[in-house]
């Protein structure tokens, strides 16, 4: 079982990967065709790992020596892990819960009246918002909860008219188990924003409180391969997001969430 999430630069995840896809001026270190990857054990936790697990991040780019720059201004980012048990989502709900309380009560939302935090609250993790049964609503919402109660950032828009394309970049890189393979294609318009993307996630794993967590969960920080999903969460330049979703016959599932 696999799982990814695409956050900040150019990426995706599946509940087997993750990986990010930005219109923001990062930097990262790999090379003009290279590809760099760390990896490394993670622990059950706020951060949304998997109790038992491994997490490998990856970042190619196009250009010369030192920064690289994906094709629409960001750098490319691609992060997966594997979890061999389904009791991961339990027991991160559990800390969510936990580490969702501590921060309401020291501080939270009512630290807002000051306007945005310079930094995120310390392993924020709210509760999940309530399922509507809309899941494109509830993405962005979702989104918006993390900036909001856990650094006081304004919300984003709902981006419906690009839902749609968002819709058909998530089939098309899900068919290919490569994230950001549709924006980098150009598939469909509009295609000109920054991305992230949980890829292929197996049923166990949840796009929504699962993958979002694990994204927002990389914090602030200079390196794109390393802080790209959040830092694609918390872009104060961004307006509006648009979430997309496939499903896959075998039951995976692959969001993106193309900021604008």
């Amino acid at each position: 079982m696999s799982a990814s999430a695409n956050g900040g630069a150019n990426g995706s995840t599946s509940a087997t990967t993750t990986s990010t896809l930005g219109t923001t001026t990062a930097t990262t270190s790999a090379a003009t065709t290279g590809t760099s990857t760390a990896s490394g054990t993670l622990s059950s936790g706020s951060d949304g790992a998997a109790t038992v697990g491994t997490s490998q991040a990856s970042a190619t780019g196009s250009g010369g020596d030192g920064p690289t720059m994906g094709p629409f201004g960001g750098t490319t980012l691609t992060a997966s892990g594997t979890s061999t048990t389904a009791s991961t989502t339990t027991a991160s709900m559990t800390a969510s819960t936990t580490a969702s309380t501590t921060a309401s009560t020291t501080g939270g939302v009512a630290a807002c009246e000051s306007g945005p935090l310079d930094a995120p609250i310390a392993d924020c993790a709210p509760l999940p918002v309530p399922d509507t049964g809309d899941f494109y609503a509830d993405c962005v919402a979702r989104i918006n909860q993390f900036r909001w109660e856990c650094q006081c950032l304004p919300p984003l828009e709902r981006w419906v008219e690009a839902e749609d394309c968002a819709d058909q970049m998530a089939e098309y890189d899900a068919g290919l188990d490569e994230a950001h393979a549709g924006i980098r294609a150009g598939i469909c318009e509009p295609s000109n924003a920054g991305q992230n993307e949980c890829l292929n996630y197996g049923p166990s794993f949840g796009i929504l409180d699962f993958c979002l967590q694990q994204m927002w969960d990389e914090g602030p920080g200079e390196d794109f391969q390393v802080h790209g999903h959040y830092l694609n969460m918390s872009d104060p330049s961004s307006t509006r997001v648009a979430c997309g979703r496939y499903e896959a016959p075998n039951g995976d599932v692959t969001s993106v969430q193309n900021f604008q």
